[in-house]
């Protein structure tokens, strides 16, 4: 028996734009919320709403939904964008904790979970601009 695979975008997998807002609040509540992330919430804004924004609009372009953040701010030039700050392994690391909470509280599908997070990492792991 052949297991198929699911060729609908992370976006439409996950429920689209409801359960990503959702995804992303979380994502902040964790990095709000945990000791071991304070590194990189000192990194934001006292509010974290502008980011939250920022974030849920390239998730849902990254994702395979709505393009918002291309629209309203143009290209994401991630890593220039992000270049103000010091991103190793830690930090890396502390965001992809914060995400790993979010998509335990939000996304229900195992796989979809699994593989959320292992795209995630990818692109976590691109933002590093530390030597190790």
């Amino acid at each position: 028996m052949q297991i198929q695979s699911d060729s609908r975008s992370f976006y439409d997998r996950i429920g689209g734009e409801e359960p990503l807002r959702q995804l992303v609040q979380h994502f902040y509540q964790h990095m709000d919320g945990l000791s071991e992330t304070k590194p990189i919430r000192d990194m934001h804004q006292a509010s974290l709403q502008s980011a939250e924004d920022k974030l849920f609009m390239f998730l849902s372009g990254w994702m395979g939904g709505p393009s918002l953040y291309i629209e309203k701010f143009g290209h994401p030039r991630l890593r220039m964008r992000h270049i103000s700050f010091t991103i190793g392994e830690s930090e890396r690391d502390q965001w992809m904790l914060c995400m790993h909470n979010a998509l335990n509280d939000v996304v229900d599908d195992q796989p979809l979970r699994e593989e959320l997070y292992e795209a995630l990492y990818g692109v976590a792991d691109f933002m590093r601009n530390k030597a190790e």
